[in-house]
C-alpha cells in the first residue's frame, strides 16, 4: 500500500503578504544563492509598523508583493506562526546585514550600501571591511533626508548601484521608502538584490544603539527602543498595539484550518 503523500506546512500570511523565509541562516542561503545567480531580487522584513502601512500606503503593499523574501521582524509575528503550527523564527533587517557580507565575502559577491548619511557609510563600510577582510563594498550613497524612490536623486542612486555593479544592496532608508526604492529597481537593475534594513547600519557604526540581545530574544526591543525615544515611538508602538487584535482576528481562520488538516 503506497503511504498517503507528506502535506506541506503553510506558510503564514499575515494581512495578505505570506511569511516565506522562516530563520535567518535560510534568509542568508535563500539571499545569497539568488545572487549567485544573478537574480534581481527584494527582501522585506514584516513587523507590527508595516502591517500598519500596508493598510494604509497601496505603493507599500505592491512593494511587498513583489519582494521574493520576507521575514517575520516582529514577535506578535512570531507568535501566529507557532499558533499555525509552522513556527518561523524572527529575523530583522539587522540581523542579515553582517551574515551576508560574511557570505559575500566568501562568494566574491560585492555589496553597495545606501541609506542613512554619509558619515554613517563611511564608518559601516569601514568596520565591515575590517571585519570580513576582502569584503568587495563596491559603493556607497547617502540619499538627502526627504528622498523620493521616484524622484531624480532616486533616478541617480539607481545609475549609481548599476555603474557600480554590485550583485547586493543593504538599503536603509526606513519604510516604506525603501521597500518602494527596491520594487522600482526590480524594473530598473539587473542582477541585483536588494535587501531592506532599516536602521542596520547605524547600528554598526555605533551612531544608534540596538536592544540588547536578550530584550531582543523575549520580543521587548520595541519597548526598550520605545523607553529611550519616546516621544517618536510612542504614537507609532500604540498604533502597532491597536492592530493586534485585527491581525489576530483574521489570522485565525488559517490557523483553525492548518490545525484540522493536521489532525486529518
Amino acid at each position: 500500500m503506497l503511504d498517503a503523500p507528506t502535506q506541506q506546512p503553510r506558510n503564514l500570511t499575515v494581512d495578505g503578504i505570506t511569511i516565506n523565509v522562516p530563520s535567518l541562516p535560510e534568509a542568508v542561503s535563500s539571499i545569497v544563492s539568488a545572487a549567485q545567480n544573478g537574480d534581481s531580487f527584494s527582501v522585506c522584513t514584516l513587523n507590527l509598523d508595516h502591517v500598519v502601512q500596508l493598510e494604509q500606503r497601496p505603493e507599500f503593499r505592491a512593494a511587498y508583493r513583489r519582494a521574493r523574501f520576507v521575514t517575520a521582524d516582529g514577535f506578535p509575528i512570531v507568535v501566529l506562526s507557532r499558533l499555525l503550527g509552522t513556527p518561523v523564527s524572527r529575523t530583522t533587517g539587522a540581523d542579515l546585514v553582517e551574515p551576508v557580507c560574511q557570505e559575500a565575502q566568501k562568494k566574491g559577491l560585492s555589496i553597495f550600501l545606501l541609506g542613512s548619511n554619509q558619515p554613517t557609510l563611511a564608518l559601516t563600510a569601514k568596520r565591515l571591511s575590517e571585519k570580513f577582510t576582502g569584503l568587495e563594498i563596491a559603493g556607497c550613497y547617502a540619499p538627502g533626508r526627504n528622498f523620493d524612490p521616484y524622484s531624480s536623486e532616486a533616478d541617480f542612486a539607481i545609475e549609481r548601484i548599476r555603474a557600480s555593479g554590485a550583485k547586493l544592496c543593504f538599503l536603509a532608508l526606513g519604510a516604506p521608502r525603501q521597500e518602494v526604492f527596491a520594487a522600482r529597481c526590480l524594473d530598473e537593475l539587473k542582477g541585483t538584490g536588494m535587501l531592506c534594513i532599516g536602521a542596520a547600519l547605524d547600528f554598526i557604526a555605533g551612531t544608534q544603539t540596538r536592544a540588547p540581545s536578550l530584550t531582543q530574544k523575549i520580543g521587548l526591543e520595541w519597548a526598550w527602543r520605545m523607553l529611550h525615544d519616546p516621544r517618536r515611538l510612542g504614537p507609532r508602538y500604540a498604533r502597532c498595539m491597536a492592530v493586534v487584535p485585527r491581525l489576530v482576528a483574521r489570522t485565525i481562520p488559517q490557523i483553525l484550518t492548518a490545525r484540522m488538516r493536521k489532525a486529518a
